[in-house]
C-alpha cells in the first residue's frame, strides 16, 4: 500500500485545492455572518486541519480526500448563518441593572432603539438616576428587589400594561451577588442561602412571572449565570453552587420552552469587574459574620491568618478582571437578535477553554491545572502544624 504521493501526482494539486476553496469559504462565511464564537471557529478550523495531515499521511490518498471532504461538508454544513433580526422597538426587562453588566446593558440596548425595562434595586440610588439621565423616554426604570415576590408582582402589572397584546421580547436575569469567597467548610449557611435566594429562586420566580408575556411574543429569555457556574473554582461554593443551579434551570427551560418558540440562552461570563466583589465595608461586615459563626475547633484548624488571606483575595481580585464588558454585552444581542442564538455563551478570557478543559478532560488533569492559579497561597494552622511535625521526625 502506498501511504505517501508523489508532490507530482496530480491528485495531490487536486487535494491541496479542495483544501484552499473550503478554507477561503468557510472564513468568508464567517465573516460575512459576525460568528460570535471566534474560539470555536478556530479551533474547529484546527481540528480539521489535523484531520487533513492524518487522512493524507495515513489513509490512500482517495480515501483521505473522500474523509477529509466530508468534514469539511459536515463542517460547512454546521456554521450557522447568522441572521440577525431587527431591533423593530422590541420590549426587554433587565434585572440588576444598578451597576455593572446589568447597568451597561440597559444602556446598550436603549441605544439601539430597544424598549428597556430596568429593574433596580434601590429607585433613588445613583445607577438608578444615571439611567434616567443618560438614557432615551424608551427607558423605564422599575423598582424591582427580585427577593421581593410583591416588587416582581408590581413590575410584571406596569410592564404588561405597557406592552399588552405584543408581549415581552425579552428577560435578562442578571441580578446576583457575590457574597464573601472563601472555603465552603467557612461560609456561614446564611451565606449560603442569600446567594441562593438571589442568584436563583429570584431569577426563577422573575422568569416563572414573565413567562406568559415571552409565550405571547415568542421572545428570549436569558439567565446571567457564571463561568463557576459551569466548573468548580475554589472559594466560591456559595455562589458557584447557586449559579449552577440557575445553569441547570436555564437548561431545562431551553428544552421546555422550545415548543412555545421561545429561545433560552445561559451566559457564563468569566471574570469581568463589575460591583458584584462589594465594598471594603461589606468585606468587613461579612468577615465579621464568618468569624462569629465559627465553631471554635474549626476557627483554631483554619487560623486567623487564613482567613485574612481570604479578604486580601478579595481585594486582588479587580486587578485580575476585565474592565472591558463589551464581550458580555455583544453575547447578551446575539442571544436576543441572532435567529438561531447559542444556548451557551461564554465570554471573557479563557472561560471557554476552561469549561472544555472541565468538561473534556480528566478531573485529575482539571485539579492539578486550575489548583495551581485558584488554590490559596496560604495553608491552614493545622496542616502547617502537621507538615512541622512530619518534618522534625
Amino acid at each position: 500500500m502506498d501511504t505517501y504521493i508523489s508532490k507530482a501526482d496530480p491528485f495531490v494539486l487536486l487535494y491541496l485545492g479542495v483544501t484552499a476553496v473550503f478554507g477561503i469559504i468557510a472564513f468568508y462565511k464567517a465573516k460575512k455572518n459576525q460568528v460570535e464564537k471566534k474560539c470555536i471557529f478556530a479551533h474547529s478550523l484546527l481540528l480539521l486541519f489535523l484531520l487533513e495531515i492524518f487522512c493524507f499521511a495515513m489513509l490512500k490518498s482517495y480515501i483521505g480526500l473522500i474523509l477529509f471532504s466530508m468534514a469539511c461538508l459536515i463542517f460547512y454544513i454546521y456554521l450557522p448563518v447568522q441572521t440577525m433580526l431587527s431591533v423593530d422597538t422590541k420590549a426587554v426587562l433587565i434585572t440588576g441593572t444598578d451597576s455593572g453588566i446589568g447597568h451597561a446593558l440597559a444602556k446598550r440596548l436603549d441605544n439601539l432603539g430597544f424598549v428597556v425595562f430596568a429593574g433596580v434595586l434601590n429607585k433613588d440610588g445613583p445607577g438608578a438616576e444615571e439611567l434616567k439621565r443618560s438614557c432615551s423616554q424608551r427607558l423605564h426604570v422599575l423598582q424591582l428587589d427580585i427577593t421581593s415576590s410583591a416588587q416582581i408582582q408590581e413590575a410584571y402589572l406596569q410592564i404588561a400594561e405597557m406592552v399588552q397584546n405584543t408581549g415581552l421580547w425579552g428577560v435578562v436575569n442578571n441580578a446576583g451577588i457575590l457574597g464573601f469567597p472563601g472555603d465552603g467548610e467557612l461560609l456561614p449557611m446564611s451565606l449560603y442561602k442569600q446567594c441562593m435566594d438571589v442568584n436563583f429562586f429570584g431569577p426563577v420566580e422573575v422568569t416563572k412571572k414573565f413567562l406568559p408575556l415571552l409565550r405571547k411574543s415568542r421572545g428570549r429569555l436569558i439567565n446571567i449565570s457564571s463561568l463557576a457556574g459551569g466548573i468548580p473554582i475554589p472559594r466560591f461554593a456559595a455562589y458557584g453552587a447557586s449559579k449552577a443551579a440557575l445553569s441547570m434551570f436555564s437548561g431545562v427551560m431551553r428544552l421546555e420552552l422550545s415548543k412555545w418558540g421561545v429561545k433560552v440562552a445561559a451566559v457564563y461570563p468569566g471574570g469581568f469587574r463589575t460591583c458584584i466583589q462589594g465594598t471594603s465595608e461589606l468585606w468587613n461586615t461579612q468577615e465579621k459574620h464568618l468569624l462569629e459563626n465559627l465553631t471554635p475547633d474549626v476557627k483554631e484548624d483554619y487560623g486567623d491568618d487564613y482567613i485574612v488571606a481570604l479578604k486580601n483575595y478579595l481585594l486582588h481580585m479587580p486587578s485580575h478582571c476585565d474592565s472591558d464588558l463589551s464581550l458580555v454585552l455583544d453575547d447578551v444581542l446575539h442571544a436576543l437578535l441572532a435567529k438561531s442564538p447559542h444556548g451557551l455563551y461564554a465570554p471573557g478570557k479563557n472561560a471557554y477553554r476552561n469549561l472544555c478543559i472541565f468538561c473534556y478532560f480528566p478531573l485529575w488533569f482539571y485539579d492539578s491545572f486550575f489548583g495551581k492559579g485558584h488554590t490559596s497561597k496560604s495553608v491552614p494552622s493545622a496542616l502547617r502544624k502537621s507538615e512541622a511535625k512530619s518534618k522534625n521526625t
